[in-house]
C-alpha cells in the first residue's frame, strides 16, 4: 500500500472518530432513538446500595406489616417466614450472640438442617430492594413504599433482630445494619468488586493465562441418555419457565444428531391485553385458553398434560367437569391443600380472561 493511500484512509478514519466523539458529547446520534426523560430514568433507577443510596423516605410498623405479610406473602412463604415447601425457608437459624458477632454460628454447626435468607444476607438493604422490586410473586411491584417498610420490619422482628416497638424508616434502616446476623459474613478479598465502596481494588484470587495451543477440535461424546430414559419425567420443554434463555428440550421426540436443526416452534397466538366477554364466552376455545396460559406464566407451574408444581390441566379438567364458574373463581383466588401442601397465589388475571380458561377446562380442556 502507497504512503498516499495510507494517509487518505488514516485522515479518513480520524474524520469519522472525531464525528462520532462530538455526536457523543453531544448525546444525540441523528436518526436513533432519543435521550431518556428524567421520568423514564426514575421509573428504572429503583436500586438501594449497601450504603443506603437510592433508599425513598417512608415508615412502617411491625404490626402494619403482618397485616401484608397474612395477605400477601404467607401463602407462599408461611406465617412465620420458616415454610420450606415453595421457596428457601426466610427466617430462623438465628442466635441472640449472632448479632453481637456479625457471624451467624450456625452456617458452620455441622448437621444444622438447612440454610435461611436472614443466616446469609449481609446487607439489609439487599432484602429492601428485593422485596420493593421482586415481591409479591404473582404482583412485582405492587408495594407500596410504605408497606415494603412494614414487610421487613415484621420480618426483622419474628427473625429475632428488633422488637417489637420498632419504626422502619430510611434513618432506622441504618441501625439494622449495625444488628444484622451475618454482617460481616461476607468478604471483598476475592476483587470481583473493585470499586472504592468495598475497600478498593485487590489482587484477584486467580491470575491465569489463557492456553492457545494443543486444542481439542471435535468433542468426543462419551456418554448418552439412553432413549427409553428421555421422555421419563415428562416433557422438560413444558417445564421450564417462559423467561430467560433456557428452554428445555422437547423430550417427546428423538434426540437431535449432531449438525440437525429443530424443527420450528410456532408459539400460541398473543392474547389480548384486554380481553372483551363476547358471545363465544360460553364456547371453549382451546387456542385462545393456551395463549392466555402461556401471558400469563401459568405454564410455570402447571404442565398441559403432565405435573409440574402444581396439577396438570387435563387433571383439572377431569376433576371439574362443567363447573366453569368454580375453577374461575379459584384462578383469581388461588388456594392451598386440594392438590396438596404447596399454594397457588391469587393471581391477577383478568375476569373475562379467567373465564376462557375456566370454560376451556370445564368442557374438557380440547386441543
Amino acid at each position: 500500500m502507497s504512503r498516499f493511500r495510507k494517509a487518505v484512509i488514516s485522515a479518513a478514519l480520524l474524520a469519522l472518530a472525531g464525528i462520532s466523539t462530538a455526536q457523543a458529547a453531544s448525546g444525540k446520534y441523528a436518526g436513533i432513538g432519543r435521550e431518556a426523560t428524567t421520568k423514564e430514568i426514575a421509573a428504572w433507577d429503583i436500586d438501594v446500595r449497601p450504603d443506603f443510596k437510592g433508599l425513598p423516605a417512608g415508615s412502617g410498623t411491625v404490626a402494619q406489616g403482618q397485616d401484608i405479610w397474612e395477605g400477601k406473602c404467607a401463602q407462599c412463604h408461611g406465617f412465620f417466614g420458616e415454610s420450606g415447601e415453595v421457596f428457601n425457608p426466610l427466617i430462623g437459624g438465628v442466635q441472640p450472640k449472632d448479632l453481637e458477632t456479625g457471624h451467624v454460628a450456625n452456617l458452620v454447626t455441622p448437621g444444622f438442617p438447612g440454610r435461611t435468607t436472614f443466616m446469609k444476607v449481609a446487607t439489609i438493604s439487599t432484602v429492601w430492594d428485593f422485596i420493593n422490586r421482586a415481591m409479591p410473586w404473582n404482583a412485582p411491584k405492587t408495594l407500596k413504599t410504605d408497606e415494603v417498610y412494614a414487610v421487613l420490619a415484621f420480618m426483622l422482628n419474628i427473625g429475632g433482630i428488633v422488637p417489637e416497638n420498632i419504626v422502619l424508616n430510611e434513618k432506622t434502616i441504618k441501625d439494622v445494619q449495625a444488628r444484622m446476623p451475618n454482617r460481616n459474613g461476607m468478604t471483598t478479598d476475592h476483587a470481583l468488586w473493585p470499586g472504592k465502596e468495598f475497600g478498593g481494588a485487590k489482587k484477584p484470587d486467580t491470575s491465569n493465562v489463557a492456553c492457545m495451543k494443543d486444542c481439542k477440535t471435535e468433542a468426543k461424546v462419551a456418554s448418552f441418555l439412553p432413549d427409553f430414559a428421555r421422555n421419563a419425567h415428562g416433557n422438560l420443554a413444558e417445564q421450564n419457565r417462559i423467561v430467560g434463555p433456557q428452554r428445555g428440550a422437547d423430550t417427546t421426540k428423538p434426540e437431535l444428531k449432531v449438525g440437525e436443526m429443530p424443527a420450528k416452534v410456532t408459539a400460541p397466538a398473543a392474547a389480548e391485553d384486554k380481553a372483551t366477554p363476547g358471545a363465544d364466552a360460553g364456547k371453549p376455545d382451546g387456542k385462545k385458553a393456551v395463549a392466555l396460559l402461556t401471558k400469563n406464566g401459568c405454564l410455570v407451574c402447571h404442565g398441559l398434560n403432565n405435573k409440574i408444581v402444581g396439577p396438570a390441566y387435563s387433571d383439572v379438567a377431569k376433576k371439574y367437569p362443567e363447573k366453569a364458574d368454580y375453577l374461575a373463581g379459584k384462578i383469581k383466588s388461588g388456594g392451598v391443600g386440594i392438590w396438596g401442601p404447596i399454594p397457588m397465589p391469587a393471581q391477577t388475571i383478568g375476569a373475562a380472561d379467567a373465564k376462557t380458561i375456566a370454560v376451556w377446562l370445564a368442557a374438557g380442556a380440547p386441543k
